[in-house]
């Protein structure tokens, strides 16, 4: 299924990176008022892992979560997105580009990484990550862990950082 707008799936680590390095809530208010305003519209979601993880933080950005009532929460657990995470899982062991230490770590029950792939393949999200891709998969070398951005780039998925986020929702902090 395809939006007819992009929506941005947001990872963990592209909300507690800006909250804890250069946004921080007060210093930088305007951006999470911004961004409250894309999350009021429809156009940044977040998974339900990912809010539970933050959540588990008990902090500023935690309540902040709590606090967005508008906020959407797409479930992990859609046949849709199972049977994506089911490829995803396939892939990570069968493509001979990461160890089985890399499959092991997905596999963990709280592990959000792959369930945010599934999501973003069976909604037709963007998922905005802080994370870079490995910098180049072999079979000869195997990566011992997987990294979003290319577990997404095989499946089709784009991935974006937070500022090319704030590009594309022409958000701006000069207030």
């Amino acid at each position: 299924m395809k939006n007819e707008r992009e929506i941005f799936l947001i990872d963990s680590n592209s909300l507690m990176t800006p909250c804890r390095f250069y946004y921080a809530f007060d210093l930088v208010p305007a951006y999470w008022k911004e961004l409250a305003k894309h999350i009021d519209s429809g156009q940044v979601v977040i998974l339900d892992m990912v809010k539970d993880e933050i959540e588990k933080g008990q902090d500023e950005l935690a309540e902040w979560i709590k606090g967005n009532n508008a906020l959407k929460i797409i479930s992990h657990v859609s046949d849709e997105t199972i049977k994506k995470y089911q490829d995803i899982m396939q892939y990570i062991g069968a493509s001979g580009f990461y160890r089985d230490t890399a499959l092991h770590t997905w596999a963990q029950a709280y592990i959000a990484d792959p369930w945010l792939i599934a999501a973003a393949e069976a909604n037709g999200y963007t998922i905005v990550t802080e994370e870079v891709p490995s910098g180049g998969l072999s079979r000869k070398t195997p990566n011992k862990s997987a990294k979003i951005p290319d577990v997404a780039l095989h499946f089709g998925v784009k991935t974006i950082g937070v500022f090319e986020m704030m590009r594309k929702l022409n958000i701006r902090i000069d207030k």
